[in-house]
């Protein structure tokens, strides 16, 4: 029985990978996407589809791309979509930072220490929570991480293949969870930013929008990757009889010790200068020092519209960068600025089709919002949902189950969201939840498949990485390890959602759960509204 299980799993992926492999690169499914909706925008405005906008009673129309003007915005607009497109300046600027400190070794040696120096009964829980850490720079994550597990467990006379599944489970299936902020949390801040503005034009979404939310999940998913791990994945594969032979996991050498020291000291300067920034000016010790608080808003003192909120991209930049240099000063793995320069230049030239694929993404939310199709599409979407009485914890779970099961057949987090954000979050801003709540369900969904979808990016790598224990691993070997993971963490997950819509409290910064209108504010009953969903919006949330 155990064998047919596994055939019938086997085929079944097999099915899977055979789609996948067939569908044309991201890049070029974003080409054609955005030629459908020039050709799409032909089609609904000849057959005159229109919508009411529920805020403002003005009517909807759609945009004719195919016309003289239509044509003419496309060329004349080609170069700005690119240019101006949101996730692109943020991700460049960001990996510029990370590859200098990836360059200098300083990611892959604080990786290692976290790792090695874990007591033994914390070990499972130390690698799935540095795979958490580690989705930061995810490649880290995947390179060095993951094969580090495998060799871990081994070590210490335990079944690889599961230090590979717990490391594996952090660094993927924990995507949505973080201490950190990464270079994924402005580009997908971005893409729902452009999104949210096609209902609310001044409508902003900071990259730390989901920061609560993120960093209480850090803990709560490290806890249950430990738990599958040591419960259902290692009792399942039991003891390891293959011939790999353990390999002696080296201790950090002086010169890594010495740049880890320089690290750490650079590392509270910088935490004291930015909680100098940030601190009011009147409160505490702060007050007696000059230019205390200069990064809070300079007009209303807050946090949540400062230069500091807008600027953490710069901050992830300038701190990696910072630390990279210092630790390669110290470990004496960066000889000149020279060798800084070279770090970004290859982390950059990992980026070569991500750009392309940008530039394909960029001109099909821009024609998705010249033809209002965005904006008519979640208003009829909202009707139609907001009809059914659906509530607001059945929505957000048919979110994440929508961005689990697409998750299986697309790998980018940011090409799938640059697809469903437009769509998404305009509808549920209608229905009365906020962009930042409804991009932290669409992260939740697309995190928990990670690691059983082909289609991601080192699924290819992660078998290789378990075929040397195992020389009959395959797609369906990873399946069969790695599924109690996603089953448990999408529970885990749904669960603690529920909670935080029953709690009401923001999921990060300036980020409540929910949205209302400027003018359904001064809406007192249904019979003052024109539109059914408007009526959904006052009488069942």
């Amino acid at each position: 029985m155990e064998n047919q299980k596994s055939g019938f799993v086997a085929g079944m992926l097999n099915v899977i990978e055979r789609v996948g492999n067939k569908l044309p690169h991201p890049g070029a499914l974003f080409a054609y996407f955005a030629l459908g909706i020039v050709f799409l925008s032909w089609i609904v405005s000849m057959f005159g589809v229109t919508a009411v906008h529920p805020g403002t009673g003005e009517t909807i129309e759609a945009v004719n791309l195919m016309s003289r003007e239509g044509l003419h915005k496309i060329m004349t607009g080609m170069v700005t979509n690119f240019t101006s497109f949101a996730p692109l300046g943020t991700v460049l600027v960001a990996l510029l930072g990370i590859g200098i400190a990836e360059s200098s070794g300083l990611m892959s040696t604080g990786l290692r220490l976290l790792v090695i120096s874990a007591p033994r009964q914390l070990l499972t829980f130390a690698i799935v929570f540095a795979g958490i850490l580690s989705n930061t720079a995810s490649e880290v994550g995947y390179v060095v991480l993951v094969p580090l597990g495998g060799m871990i467990f081994l070590a210490v006379g335990r079944n690889p293949i599961a230090g590979i599944a717990a490391a594996f489970a952090g660094v993927s299936g924990g995507y949505s969870a973080n201490l950190l902020l990464g270079t994924i949390d402005p580009l997908l801040a971005g893409l729902s930013e452009e999104a949210a503005q096609i209902v609310d034009a001044s409508y902003t979404v900071n990259p730390a929008a989901n920061y609560y939310f993120m960093f209480v999940s850090t803990f709560f998913i490290a806890f249950i990757g430990t738990w599958v791990t040591e419960k259902v994945v290692a009792p399942r594969l039991g003891e390891y009889k293959g011939d790999a032979k353990p390999e002696v996991i080296k201790d950090l050498d002086d010169s890594e010790k010495r740049g880890l020291k320089f690290t750490l000291v650079a590392f509270i300067i910088l935490v004291l200068l930015i909680a100098w920034s940030v601190v009011p000016i009147d409160r505490g010790i702060w007050a007696s020092i000059p230019g205390s608080g200069f990064m809070r808003d300079p007009l209303t003192g807050g946090l949540l519209r400062s230069p500091f909120m807008s600027g953490i991209v710069a901050l992830i930049f300038l701190i990696a960068g910072i630390l990279g240099i210092v630790y390669g000063i110290g470990a004496k793995t960066l000889k000149s600025s020279t060798d800084v320069i070279l770090g970004m230049g290859k982390s950059m030239s990992t980026l070569g089709t991500y750009i392309v694929l940008v530039f394909f993404a960029a001109q099909f939310v821009a024609y998705f919002n010249w033809t209002n199709l965005g904006l008519i599409f979640a208003i009829k979407g909202a009707n139609l949902i907001g009809s059914l009485g659906m509530g607001r914890i059945p929505l957000m779970i048919a979110l994440v189950l929508v961005s689990a099961l697409i998750n299986l057949v697309v790998g980018s987090a940011s090409a799938k969201w640059a697809i469903l954000a437009p769509v998404f979050i305009p509808m549920f801003m209608l229905l009365g939840y906020s962009p930042e709540f409804t991009q932290l369900a669409y992260r939740v969904g697309d995190s928990v498949t990670n690691v059983i979808a082909p289609m991601m990016s080192y699924f290819a790598m992660i078998v290789a990485f378990m075929e040397k224990y195992d020389k009959k691993a395959g797609i369906g070997t990873i399946i069969a390890t790695m599924l109690p993971y996603t089953i448990v963490f999408l529970i885990a997950w749904l669960i603690m959602l529920i909670i935080w819509i029953l709690a009401g409290v923001p999921i990060g910064p300036g980020a409540p759960l929910f949205y209302e209108l400027p003018e359904l504010a001064n809406l007192t009953t249904c019979s003052a509204l024109t539109d059914s969903v408007l009526c959904t919006l006052k009488t069942v949330f």
